[in-house]
């Protein structure tokens, strides 16, 4: 089993740490953001809850690191985070059962170990109907870290205007607007945004963090039921930048904005009321993005270093 990140030379190898890279989804709409906090649901908690029902005859409570912070409400199909845990109580928890027949479940080989974590969380987790799914669980390659590694995260938002199909089982995660909008001018808006900019006039403040980002992809195009559909990509997303450049851009193509106006307020570098932040329903993190495994460690070095006292991949 490769992946190991812990252990001294000459140790034991059930005393070896193992890191696991997780694939996550989940309905954002019953949950209070990603991040553990007392007294609320949220995926972070959720899912470290199960995972320390199943750990617990192993007597770890393991704990995750996700690539991107998502804010109340927001969903995910393409989260990214890693847990560490032990070599000899990860065995220990993807054992067959007792009553495993032929060709049943394993817990030997890397492959397998995943699959059975995976299979055994879900499980926990109520797989038939939960709001929040292990879609998949592997042994991460050396090196590999969910938050520091990531080189990118994207984002879409949908809006369903005046113009388009009100379908009520994209309801949880579709914007109803009630005007019509023109997508080309917010689309040709979102392009004058690209690059690296200081986007404090789309980041909520928080202390002790930077404001300066680099959107690589930012773009709008309606669908054939007519929603009108944002991309967005960034080396990370500052708080509520994401829901904010959308509200800019709903702001163009009602026509209370001009097409140059995001820009203009872009490097204005303060918050405006020229928009307003749009709800958190309508974004869904689609994908994150990683180096080659042999530029991993380098590239979460790097982000350590560049990031020292910037919160990064917070989205709201």
């Amino acid at each position: 089993m490769e992946g190991t990140t812990g252990g001294e030379p000459g140790a034991d190898a059930a005393d070896e740490v193992v890191r696991l890279r997780l694939a996550i989804a989940y309905d954002g709409t019953d949950f209070a953001g990603w991040s553990r906090q007392p007294g609320l649901r949220t995926v972070q908690g959720t899912l470290e809850d199960a995972l320390g029902t199943l750990f617990r005859r192993a007597g770890v409570a393991p704990r995750l690191t996700v690539a991107g912070r998502t804010d109340a409400g927001v969903h995910a199909t393409g989260q990214v985070a890693h847990v560490d845990a032990p070599r000899a109580a990860l065995v220990e928890v993807t054992r067959p059962k007792r009553s495993a027949g032929p060709g049943s479940e394993v817990g030997g080989a890397a492959a397998e170990v995943g699959a059975v974590l995976a299979k055994r969380i879900n499980g926990i987790l109520g797989s038939r109907d939960a709001d929040v799914v292990l879609a998949a669980a592997d042994v991460a390659p050396e090196g590999f870290d969910a938050r520091f590694s990531a080189t990118w995260r994207r984002y879409e938002y949908r809006i369903a205007d005046a113009g388009a199909l009100h379908d009520p089982l994209q309801r949880r995660r579709t914007v109803w607007h009630p005007r019509a909008l023109d997508v080309e001018a917010m689309h040709a808006a979102a392009q004058s945004l690209l690059g690296l900019h200081d986007f404090a006039a789309y980041c909520k403040p928080r202390e002790g963090a930077t404001t300066i980002r680099t959107l690589q992809a930012f773009g709008w195009a309606r669908g054939d039921d007519g929603v009108l559909t944002a991309t967005l990509r960034a080396d990370a997303f500052c708080h509520s930048m994401v829901r904010a450049l959308v509200g800019a851009s709903v702001a163009v193509g009602e026509g209370r904005l001009a097409a140059s106006g995001p820009e203009a307020l872009l490097h204005a570098a303060e918050r405006s009321s020229a928009f307003v932040v749009m709800p958190a329903k309508g974004l869904v993190l689609t994908e994150v993005g990683y180096p080659p495994d042999a530029e991993l460690a380098a590239r979460a070095a790097q982000t350590r270093a560049r990031r020292e006292l910037r919160v990064d991949g917070v989205v709201g």
